[in-house]
């Protein structure tokens, strides 16, 4: 029997997850994320799926993080009406998160249309909406871990803790072979680190022939503390804040890692060894997800102490927007935690457009910033951003945390390798970008696999597995990949117009007078009107300025 293994997501950038396992009998889908990242990544979340969703004979989750499950409602929008496997944890947490993210959907786009109108131009429609995300619920089964289950014909399946989120998995996976032993392949998802406040450590079987593996944080050593350590790194920065003495904004994932820190900042705060002040949830999907971490609260580490930090008076939950515009109005320090974790959507941006220009605001992240994103600008030291089309000059002081990934550090995933070793065929690097790759890579080969057995697949490639490894037998999904590789996790001509545009208007804020503000348009004009340069309409820099936003351009 033929199997093929294709990368529709996750290949050489950490998002969009989603593999399609192909064989003559069946066509099994493995995650299905949505892409993050520069405008040209977004897009790829609008473009028509690279296989037909109405032949799919089933989905499986390795958990319900976006970048994992963000799309599952436009696949069923499109055709597939199959079962979508899963654990327990990832079931409920679907059930809050995908209604959630088409509600900010149709929320984003009915601005931008607002923003069309105006200017005449045509309307455009959400991924999906809030009634399609709902309408995908009714799919979801879930199965215990350690549990066998059959997705499809000839193939079978079964969940391991993977340590990363309330329900994620590996996925160990086995694939009928005439006449001899079955094809074993796992999914490593996401794998949780050393010291995670709320999960177990990642657990699961050795002896594969394939092996799929993350790579978020190859090569990279955060030097982990334990969890008083990490407390005391936490301790100082919002002893630190308070003395700048404006908002502590911290951008978060609603779910698990907003529960973690909550727990953290409370505790210290009951020691005194942080000032007490408000601390605001400003996330209805945060709120709604600790209630799940609460009934789940006896599969995970600490859900004692979870459950005492949310009961803290000093703990308030926002539900509306007025209520989230309201914050705003608070002088002093005070802690907001609002979602996306990478600033690239939700409430987060509203206050980060309101308070970023401030010297008194400190904006701490805890978590990874994927490349093209606003958090990774912020984090490398951006001077002036653009949020919701309009230009905010930077004078907060940007901080970071490392202690709360929800992801294995290089040795971390090394070790993880090393446990489910042998690995007779290959291993194939994914969820990551591809200098993470490499260093992660460069770390085993030699000393756990052998350097030509390891493959670090592009978008859209398939692999024949069957033979003595692995064979590249398709390199896109159509005449031409989706996205140029050479733009997948890179920034992209939306990035450089950005900087370009702000680059512009502080030389025009910088110049003395009007004379010398037209030498810089005239010069500017002459560039783009240069013989090797197609024709363009007049200069007008407020028109043609986009969204710092996500695309929602008709692809």
């Amino acid at each position: 029997m033929t199997v093929k293994l294709h990368f529709h997501g996750a290949a050489r950038t950490v998002t969009g997850s989603c593999y399609l396992i192909e064989t003559e009998q069946a066509r099994v889908l493995v995650d299905c994320g949505m892409f993050q990242g520069s405008r040209s990544m977004n897009q790829l979340n609008y473009r028509p799926f690279p296989f037909e969703p109405e032949r799919l004979d089933a989905l499986v989750l390795t958990h319900a993080h976006i970048d994992h499950t963000g799309v599952v409602p436009k696949l069923t929008k499109h055709g597939f009406k199959k079962k979508i496997h899963c654990t327990a944890g990832t079931d409920d947490l679907c059930a809050i998160m995908l209604p959630d993210s088409g509600h900010i959907q149709e929320m984003e786009v009915k601005q931008l249309n607002i923003r069309n109108a105006r200017k005449g131009n045509a309307e455009i429609e959400p991924i999906y909406t809030l009634l399609d995300a709902t309408a995908c619920l009714e799919l979801f089964v879930p199965h215990p871990y350690q549990e066998w289950f059959s997705p499809a014909p000839g193939i079978r399946m079964r969940f391991w803790n993977a340590g990363h989120l309330l329900g994620s998995s590996s996925i160990e996976t086995e694939v009928d072979q005439a006449g001899g032993k079955p094809l074993r392949i796992l999914f490593s998802g996401d794998i949780g680190p050393d010291n995670k406040m709320l999960e177990r450590d990642p657990e699961g079987p050795a002896n594969w022939d394939y092996v799929i593996c993350e790579s978020t944080y190859g090569g990279h050593d955060r030097f982990e503390r334990a969890p008083d350590k990490r407390r005391e790194l936490l301790a100082a920065e919002l002893n630190a804040a308070a003395q700048r003495g404006g908002a502590l904004l911290i951008p978060s994932f609603a779910v698990e890692r907003t529960q973690e820190v909550v727990t953290d900042i409370v505790m210290l705060m009951e020691q005194g060894k942080a000032p007490k002040a408000p601390l605001f949830i400003d996330s209805p999907l945060a709120n709604k997800a600790t209630e799940i971490f609460r009934k789940h609260a006896g599969e995970l580490q600490n859900g004692d102490e979870l459950a005492r930090a949310f009961a803290s008076p000093q703990v308030r939950c926002t539900e509306t927007v007025e209520d989230s515009k309201a914050l705003n109005r608070f002088a002093g320090f005070n802690i907001v935690i609002s979602a996306s974790g990478m600033a690239e959507a939700g409430r987060i941006r509203h206050h980060l457009l309101n308070h970023l220009w401030q010297k008194s605001t400190t904006v701490l992240f805890v978590g990874y910033q994927g490349e093209g994103t606003l958090g990774a600008e912020l984090v490398k030291g951006a001077k002036e951003v653009r949020i919701m089309g309009q230009d905010v000059r930077v004078a907060a002081t940007i901080r970071t945390i490392d202690d709360y990934s929800g992801h294995a550090d290089g040795p971390e995933l090394e070790s993880w390798i090393e446990k489910r070793l042998p690995i007779a065929r290959n291993l194939f690097l994914t969820h990551g970008e591809e200098d993470r790759q490499i260093a992660l890579a460069n770390g085993i080969k030699g000393r756990l696999i052998a350097e030509d057995r390891i493959i670090r697949p592009a978008l859209d490639e398939a692999y024949e597995l069957t033979g003595a490894q692995a064979r590249l037998v398709e390199q896109g999904s159509g005449a031409l990949p989706r996205l140029d590789h050479e733009l997948v996790a890179k920034p992209d001509w939306n990035n450089d117009y950005q900087g370009a545009l702000r680059d512009l208007q502080s030389a025009l804020d910088a110049a003395a007078t009007d004379k010398q503000r037209g030498v810089i348009l005239r010069r500017v004009r002459r560039a783009l009107t240069a013989e090797d340069q197609p024709p363009l309409p007049p200069l007008n820099v407020a028109r043609r300025r986009p969204s710092r936003g996500r695309s929602y351009d008709e692809n």
